[in-house]
């Protein structure tokens, strides 16, 4: 791969909780220093992904990791804050990249060739590699929220909508780290 060959992987992680930014990465790896067992994060345990993402700081040729809030994905929905992410991520690298492969139907507004890959996360190592990275990013801030608010059980479901989750929320109500624009939250809003 020459220096005007640069392929950057880009994923984002947490698009379907309640809770929490969603997180996006971006990669160009380095061929000179292939990185083994690299796969999507939802397949790989808590940690092998802790121990891939150091290898992928490590041995990247260049990696960042960018969030949308809370209040972003509430005011312009999920998918274009998934996108503000990703955007933020690839500008954020410090080796810019001659192609974007964006893991999915739709690509952030960048200023290069972006291209979407169904299932990318799944067949190109650099979005398996930013998949893991924004996984681990995002888990991280859930783990820091859940010391935050222990009472939500944030660490166990990360945000997700689980049967223990929409219980604590009846219990404790919706806070600010929940997005107010997702039909169970507003629900709970609501008091149905």
């Amino acid at each position: 791969m020459s220096a005007s060959n640069l392929i950057a992987g880009v994923d984002e992680a947490g698009r379907g909780p309640l809770a929490g930014p969603v997180y996006a990465a971006a990669v160009i790896l380095d061929p000179a220093r292939p990185i083994a067992g690299l796969a999507d994060s939802k397949k790989l345990s808590a940690a092998r992904r802790e121990r891939l993402a150091l290898q992928i700081r490590e041995q990247a040729l260049a990696w960042a990791i960018a969030s949308s809030s809370v209040e972003e994905i509430d005011r312009i929905n999920i998918l274009q804050a998934s996108l503000l992410a990703m955007q933020r991520a690839v500008e954020a690298l410090q080796v810019r990249p001659t192609e974007i492969l964006v893991d999915g139907l739709h690509v952030p507004r960048v200023g290069m060739t972006a291209r979407p890959v169904v299932k990318g996360d799944a067949t190109v190592a650099a979005i398996a590699a930013a998949s893991i990275l924004a996984k681990t990013a995002r888990d991280a801030e859930l783990l820091r929220l859940d010391a935050l608010y222990p009472e939500y059980g944030l660490a166990r479901h990360k945000g997700y909508p689980t049967a223990a989750h929409f219980a604590a929320l009846r219990v404790h109500g919706v806070n600010e780290i929940y997005r107010r624009s997702y039909a169970p939250v507003r629900r709970l809003l609501a008091g149905e």
